[in-house]
């Protein structure tokens, strides 16, 4: 255990905190040390806050507790039946080259969720997605620790209570649950996922008319890098802000007065907006607040220019979530967590 750690590297923002302590953990036996330590009468009771890849927070400050840094790793082929391939990944593993690997194997599935930055362990935890598909689509399992009880517990799917951009783990098991390592469920009647139209249209545009899931990777990729800041070069978290929903009658009110409104039809008769667009249009794109800025080629994206402090990067939503508000009369929800 180290303590006074710094945390700019291990966050994707580069914003510059420490942590109070902090325990990087390569297996379970480190996890289980570190709860032996922490139920002592002699220890002192800190907040913790588990790490990843550190692509979805905002350190707001230095950290007054301890940081458990995940990075178990392993990747393998567990089981396969007739209609998938069960392949369990280390939470400390990168979710991007997970991807690659099972596209390596000649597995599709997790395509469009390619170049998606963090870590596999805190991919359950945003229910993270992109391109039509989310993790939801193909997680069959995951095993976890639970620091209250000090137990492992196997959970479904179903147990994970997973919705857009939410699970059970910003929920009932906010602060108590170390996932362990997640077990995917890749179809071996593999289908090319396009409903998302960005993605279709680009295949169609580069002459690929029955796509394989490497190309869609690929394409997906090329996407992504074109409009999304490469967090190692500026300081970022991908999107910021959650695509909002409204109902139908918000949607039809909205369209009268912008008629150019990009949405997507959703099947319980509720619509996505697209929040990028909305900042844009409240004339965000490229402005800044100290040293926090909105990209100046996605308005989606909030972004590091230097020394920001996470202070900063909060003023800088808060004051797009009124704008939006004020003019459209929705409520933009941010994805990553301010800690």
């Amino acid at each position: 255990m180290q303590n006074n750690f710094p945390l700019r590297a291990l966050n994707t923002l580069g914003i510059d905190a420490k942590a109070h302590a902090y325990v990087q953990l390569t297996s379970l036996d480190d996890v289980l040390a570190v709860w032996r330590d922490v139920q002592s009468p002699q220890s002192q009771p800190l907040p913790r806050l588990v790490l990843g890849g550190g692509s979805n927070i905002v350190l707001t400050g230095d950290f007054p507790g301890l940081v458990l840094h995940m990075c178990n790793k392993g990747m393998m082929l567990v089981n396969e039946d007739e209609h998938a391939y069960y392949v369990k990944a280390q939470a400390g593993e990168s979710w991007h080259q997970l991807v690659l690997w099972t596209l390596n194997q000649g597995w599709g599935g997790l395509e469009n969720l390619s170049l998606i930055p963090g870590s596999v362990g805190a991919a359950p935890v945003q229910n993270i997605g992109a391109y039509g598909a989310e993790l939801k689509d193909y997680l069959h399992a995951l095993t976890m620790f639970d620091f209250e009880t000090g137990q492992i517990s196997t959970l479904s799917n179903a147990d994970c209570a997973f919705a857009y951009r939410d699970s059970i783990f910003k929920h009932a098991l906010r602060e108590r649950a170390i996932i362990l390592d997640i077990t995917l469920a890749l179809p071996k009647h593999w289908r090319a996922n396009l409903t998302y139209p960005e993605l279709a249209q680009a295949l169609q545009a580069d002459g690929i008319h029955s796509p394989s899931a490497q190309q869609i990777s690929d394409t997906v990729i090329a996407i992504r890098r074109r409009k999304l800041p490469d967090p190692a070069i500026i300081g970022n978290v991908g999107s910021f802000f959650k695509n909002p929903l409204i109902d139908a009658n918000q949607h039809a009110t909205l369209l009268q007065q912008y008629p150019q409104l990009p949405s997507y039809a959703l099947s319980d008769g509720n619509f996505k907006l697209a929040a990028g667009w909305l900042i844009q249009q409240c004339g965000w794109k490229g402005k800044s607040i100290g040293a926090a800025s909105v990209y100046d080629k996605q308005a989606l994206v909030l972004i590091n220019c230097g020394g920001a402090t996470g202070q900063e990067i909060a003023e800088l939503a808060a004051a797009i979530q009124k704008d939006v508000l004020v003019r459209f009369g929705v409520a933009l929800e941010v994805e990553p967590v301010f800690v």
